[in-house]
């Protein structure tokens, strides 16, 4: 058994968690991490039967150690099944899905089963929930290092990091839970002490259908919270927070009123958890200290900061932990500087809202966008945007979208696409962009889609886009700088 699966060795689990699963027979939707994940919470909590299935029979191989029955391509639950456990990509509309509702079957998602868990435990552990479009992992990765400054048992988990049934069965105290619209959707009974709507845009729209069922999805962490943060420059956010009953708490980019937190001068401000009446407003951090920087990650500071002092967390702690985060690899990361021209990986950027964000932190721009546009439109992108363009290289799956916009909405920016049957597309997105940039511009790499239609996953995209500079570097006979 792996390091990570011996939590249920510690806790013993079967009494733990007083007979949720035990006796039943549950099937689990999907072979990835979360199928591992709940297929070994359920075995050790005494199901009486764990069926795994998944399309990919190679991922399902994978299981074997699991003790699991294992059984590729089900479109129907096997005889007797009590409960579904779906892992959170598969759509509604899935027939095994579609199959278990009709017979009547209980479809939960991870999140739920580990809500279940934790109502059983002697003390329930808190959950400061985040969601949004855009911003969800620097939030959640700057609310754990502002919770252990403070001295908390916390831990970053859900759709980064531990699945939240991982962290439950770990024995944290306090969860900094990232959720998607997926794992929103497949969950109901989730009751988080605090909960943030970081943004709503255009995204998933091919899983969801339209941009109001992705709303409501991201709403639904909201539902029964004690206190609700919302974004006060985002309409959508602020229009989900005012559907529910819970304390509501905003953070914004301007001054703050009573009730919420922002920004004076240079200065991150507190003016929702004050607790000294000899004060209006509590002083939390600098714009120096937050990392990496841009407006967007200024609101995402401020978001997590009302978390942590939702939960108690003091001023202090919120300094310590902005100052000890570290941003994750792939958004917005210097990745060199040649020629005078600074070279930026921001893969994780995958749909025109994160884009945008990225794209306003720099003054003069060649832009390298593209991949699957997953339902998004990118015209009002590129109206924003087209002030700060250099020149714009595009490619992957909706190059010509990119394209037919910047032709629109920008004609005078220059637009180079590289050929999908390029032998190397990066090396030769990032040559084109080197070639139209001029010193003291900004080579980003922000394309606002997804990237499975050249690469692995938006991590290998930025793999590729450095090491393409870092080749090219060497091609001028220069060394980029380090930054």
């Amino acid at each position: 058994m792996t390091e990570r699966y011996r939590v249920t060795e510690q806790y013993g689990v079967t009494e733990r968690y007083d007979g949720l699963v035990a006796g039943l027979r549950v099937l689990v939707a999907g072979a990835g991490v979360t199928g591992r994940s709940v297929g070994a919470a359920l075995l050790d909590m005494g199901a009486a039967a764990v069926t795994i299935t998944d399309g990919n029979a190679e991922r399902l191989a994978e299981l074997a150690d699991l003790g699991a029955e294992l059984v590729p391509g089900l479109t129907t639950p096997p005889e007797g099944t009590d409960l579904v456990v779906t892992s959170p990509g598969w759509r509604p509309s899935s027939p095994l899905l579609v199959a278990a509702a009709a017979a009547g079957i209980e479809v939960i998602g991870e999140v739920e089963l580990a809500w279940r868990m934790g109502e059983r435990l002697p003390t329930r552990p808190t959950w400061l929930v985040v969601t949004g479009t855009n911003g969800k992992t620097t939030t959640v990765g700057m609310l754990e290092a502002i919770l252990e400054a403070a001295g908390a048992n916390a831990v970053a988990c859900g759709n980064v990091g531990l699945t939240v049934v991982d962290a439950i069965r770990s024995g944290h105290d306090v969860l900094a839970v990232e959720l998607s619209s997926f794992q929103l959707h497949w969950q109901s009974s989730l009751r988080a002490d605090a909960a943030v709507v970081l943004n709503v845009a255009e995204d998933h729209l091919d899983w969801h259908g339209t941009i109001e069922e992705y709303a409501r999805a991201k709403g639904r962490a909201y539902a029964g919270a004690r206190t609700v943060v919302h974004n006060t420059g985002d309409e959508w956010s602020g229009k989900l927070a005012a559907e529910h009953a819970g304390t509501r708490v905003g953070f914004g980019l301007g001054v703050p009123r009573p009730g919420e937190l922002g920004v004076v001068e240079d200065l991150l401000v507190d003016r929702a958890f004050v607790t000294d009446p000899a004060h209006a407003a509590e002083e939390l951090a600098t714009l120096s200290d937050v990392r990496p920087a841009g407006p967007h990650n200024v609101a995402n500071a401020l978001a997590a900061a009302a978390l942590a002092r939702a939960h108690g967390v003091p001023p202090e702690a919120v300094l310590a932990g902005l100052r000890a985060f570290q941003p994750g690899a792939h958004r917005a990361v210097p990745v060199g500087e040649f020629g005078g021209v600074r070279y930026v990986d921001d893969s994780k950027a995958t749909n025109p809202h994160a884009a945008a964000g990225s794209l306003r932190a720099f003054e003069s721009v060649v832009w390298i966008a593209g991949g699957q546009l997953k339902g998004a439109t990118v015209d009002d992108l590129v109206r924003e945007v087209g002030g700060r363009l250099r020149g714009v290289v595009v490619l992957g799956a909706d190059a010509p979208v990119f394209g037919a916009s910047l032709a629109r909405h920008a004609p005078d920016v220059p637009v180079e696409r590289v050929a999908p049957g390029d032998d190397d597309p990066m090396i030769e997105a990032v040559r084109a962009a080197g070639a139209m940039a001029r010193p003291g511009d900004v080579v980003l790499l922000a394309p606002a889609a997804a990237s499975l239609d050249m690469y692995r996953s938006y991590a290998h995209r930025g793999e590729v886009f450095t090491e393409a500079v870092l080749r090219l570097a060497r091609e001028d006979d220069g060394a980029p700088g380090a930054l």
